[in-house]
């Protein structure tokens, strides 16, 4: 059983940042692709941030230059530094990860619970 927590959202003032954590848990040979999706009301949920097993990463325009993720290989965690906060970035944010529980196992695909990160002064 594999379980991804996040932690980190909360209210910020436009201008301020948030770090968004998410650790994944349980029974894991191997995480490959790991990324941040946000779901704004009324609307369907959206990549802002991906980072690959070696490291690659890739975010939507709106967000290059302002949110930077990264990860901790040895914690089996993803962060999304987020900076400049603007009001179009609220929504909730959600972890994604597709894990590998052993060796022959095939990959599936986990979500984190959502977090809400509001932007409003």
């Amino acid at each position: 059983q594999v379980q991804l927590v996040e932690s980190g959202g909360g209210l910020v003032q436009p201008g301020g940042s948030l770090r968004l954590s998410c650790a994944a848990h349980g029974s894991i040979f191997s995480i490959n692709d790991m990324g941040w999706y946000s779901q704004a009301p009324g609307n369907e949920r959206e990549l802002v941030a991906s980072i690959s097993s070696v490291g690659t990463t890739n975010y939507v325009d709106s967000v290059k230059g302002r949110f930077t993720i990264s990860r901790d290989y040895a914690k089996n965690t993803v962060y999304l530094q987020m900076n400049s906060l603007r009001p179009g970035d609220t929504a909730v944010y959600y972890c994604n990860a597709r894990i590998r529980s052993t060796r022959w196992a095939r990959e599936f695909e986990y979500w984190g619970q959502g977090t809400q990160v509001t932007v409003s002064s």
